[in-house]
């Protein structure tokens, strides 16, 4: 490895072992990762075996260098060394993609900011370059005698690289030969030299200006703006000493030549307003913002229904439902207390609504209020994806329509009308919401089984 690939190296500690559950990373890199892995090792066998090594707490530490990542599994009074490699990029297919990624303003923005935004996969796929692993490009070496390739060593490295990328995803361009620091700078650059150039004529665009008067018409061609008539360039920014010279521009002198006049007078300034600097009813008056997410997740849904992903066009929220996301989004606690006070619902339910609303929206709510009994095809393709996603021994769970309970334990999993899974935990004979929603049940299940004890969320 050069001195270079040593210096950008990271190194991470191992991770400690996972009971069960969810075996890949969730964000969009870790995600996109995993499925490029899964596509190129779609052997199933070592797949499981890796996620089971992963989660055990025998792999590592890590480390993230350009072109490898290596780990260490400790097995008995044996350590076997695993390496992952990729291709490097070389210089001028970075080139090519920070070029593609100054094409679309929000990516480069993005970049520039130190976020790794989604859109920078479809750059990297405009300049014809590779950011995930593909076929011929991902290989493992690993010293242990397992037949086969790849060994659940590597599989394992695999998955738990993908738990990195959940909170580091610049980790991938350093695989490709990228530091974040240097990406950054590198993009700086590419911006930068675009700007230089941007106002630059090209020969092609001389030759246009031209027209008839071009070389061999026999028409002078007129000096460039800034320059003089005997073909030297001028001291200053218009001529000798940094004055505009209007003589070498005949067709200026009229503009040069009219009378100086003064700047009219800047106006007074407006007097302070007169109202209250607190507002009459104590409250701030500024939903706009709140009004403008409304209307973008509304729209959302819209399109959702317009491309054919729910069966009917969102209907506008109801009376309860309306108070249920102004006081789940509202900032300031007063306002929530006066929802709470004239909804007219028992003490608490607001709260337990408002708790619901805040893991996933109206649809969270229907989940908490409106109980319904799945096909039993439905339930059956439940119960076979938690079976084959959950490794361990799962626990006594009691199916009652969508809720499904863990029987002893307070804690349960209700499946939403979306596909997707809520957990719930049992407080003084009441379920309350414990979490975002999860589409898959196994991982659902894990988040649920590994939450902390605890009380149901206060109110506000």
């Amino acid at each position: 490895m050069s001195p270079a690939h040593h210096a950008a190296a990271r190194g991470f500690p191992a991770f400690p072992a996972r009971r069960g559950g969810r075996a890949s990373g969730q964000s969009f890199w870790a995600r996109q990762w995993t499925a490029a892995v899964e596509d190129v090792w779609p052997e199933q066998q070592p797949l499981k075996q890796g996620r089971s090594l992963a989660r055990s707490g025998r792999t590592g530490p890590l480390t993230v260098s350009p072109g490898r990542v290596l780990a260490r599994t400790e097995e008995g009074e044996q350590t076997r060394t695993t390496r992952l490699t990729l291709t490097v990029l070389d210089d001028d297919a970075w080139d090519t993609v920070w070029e593609r990624a100054a094409d679309r303003p929000a990516t480069a923005d993005a970049l520039l900011a130190g976020e790794l935004p989604e859109d920078l996969l479809e750059a990297v796929e405009d300049a014809r370059a590779r950011m995930l692993p593909g076929y011929g490009d991902l290989d493992a070496d690993c010293d242990c005698d397992t037949p086969g390739h790849p060994c659940p060593h590597a599989t394992a490295l695999a998955y738990q690289l993908s738990w990195l990328l959940d909170t580091d995803p610049w980790l991938l361009p350093l695989i490709r030969g990228r530091s974040a620091e240097q990406a950054v700078e590198d993009l700086k650059s590419t911006l930068l030299l675009r700007a230089l150039t941007a106002g630059t004529p090209t020969h092609a665009d001389a030759d246009a200006a031209d027209g008839d008067g071009g070389e061999g018409s026999g028409a002078p061609t007129p000096a460039p703006h800034n320059t003089a008539t005997d073909g030297t360039a001028p001291d200053g920014p218009g001529g000798p000493g940094g004055v505009y010279d209007p003589g070498a521009h005949p067709h200026q002198q009229a503009a040069y030549a009219r009378p100086r006049t003064a700047l009219p007078a800047l106006p007074p300034l407006p007097e302070p307003p007169a109202a209250p600097g607190e507002p009459l009813t104590g409250i701030e008056a500024d939903p706009l913002d709140r009004l403008a997410a409304d209307a973008g997740l509304y729209a959302r849904e819209l399109l959702a229904h317009l491309h054919g992903f729910t069966d009917a066009p969102p209907a506008p929220p109801d009376l309860w439902q309306d108070t249920v996301r102004l006081a789940a989004t509202h900032p300031d606690p007063r306002a929530v207390q006066r929802l709470r006070a004239g909804c007219g619902r028992p003490a608490g339910e607001l709260d337990r609504a408002v708790a619901a609303w805040r893991t996933g929206g109206r649809t969270a709510l229907e989940v908490l209020e409106r109980p319904w009994r799945p096909t039993g095809q439905q339930t059956a393709r439940a119960r076979t994806a938690l079976a084959a996603g959950w490794e361990e021994e799962l626990p006594r769970i009691d199916i009652d329509g969508n809720h499904w309970t863990l029987t002893g334990r307070g804690l349960q999993l209700r499946l939403g009308r979306d596909g997707r899974w809520y957990p719930y935990r049992l407080h003084d004979t009441v379920w309350w919401p414990a979490g975002p929603p999860c589409a898959d049940p196994a991982e659902a299940l894990a988040d649920l089984t590994a939450l902390p004890d605890g009380d149901a969320p206060q109110p506000d």
